[in-house]
């Protein structure tokens, strides 16, 4: 069956889902470029609090430049040594990098035959590659659409433990303001994503 085959087999409402985890990949694996930027500008949100967070991005996105988007970037996730955040399962839920959480990741990446990109060099359990992977199981770029109990298992184990802490420290870390509201976004989407699936069963 082809990919467009699949993806037409996803709800509406996944493949929103699906179109927002890829969104916050786009925006945390590295620089908002002056495409990502007018994307973020384009924006239109509601009045529930993932819509205000949407909003707030789309205001800063209208000042924001690839240049002041790469210095925030830079001191948020590189810095001297190390950034503000490190934007990874295994920091998060042992305090070291490179730990047992990224060892559950490749084994799970194995089974749903999931491979990391040959130009990627950072451990595979970074928020942006987990953000694409969530994407990926929603439209079926692994294989058939994962169900909903198999994403939900791969929710619980590997974002739903730490993801919504993260986003919190990046809505408020000193050096965000583009990212802010990234932040707040991601926050909100989780806790819909949890509660979620928890009414799911």
């Amino acid at each position: 069956m082809s990919e467009l085959a699949e993806i037409s087999e996803v709800s509406e409402e996944d493949l929103l889902r699906a179109g927002l985890y890829d969104f916050l990949a786009l925006l945390l694996a590295r620089p908002a470029d002056m495409i990502v930027i007018g994307r973020a500008k384009a924006l239109e949100g509601d009045s529930t609090d993932l819509g205000s967070a949407i909003r707030a991005l789309s205001r800063v996105a209208s000042a924001a430049t690839p240049a002041s988007t790469e210095r925030e970037f830079n001191k948020l996730f590189i810095g001297v040594g190390r950034g503000e955040l490190l934007p990874y399962a295994s920091y998060y839920m042992t305090g070291f990098l490179n730990e047992k959480p990224l060892a559950l990741l490749r084994n799970d990446m194995q089974t749903l035959g999931i491979e990391r990109a040959p130009n990627v060099f950072e451990p595979e359990d970074n928020i942006a590659s987990l953000c694409e992977m969530m994407a990926g199981l929603i439209v079926g770029k692994f294989g058939a659409p994962a169900s909903l109990d198999r994403q939900k298992q791969f929710y619980d184990k590997h974002l739903g433990p730490w993801a919504r802490h993260f986003f919190a420290d990046l809505e408020g870390a000193k050096t965000s303001l583009f990212y802010a509201p990234v932040g707040a976004i991601g926050r909100v989407f989780m806790e819909i994503e949890k509660e979620a699936f928890r009414l799911a069963g």
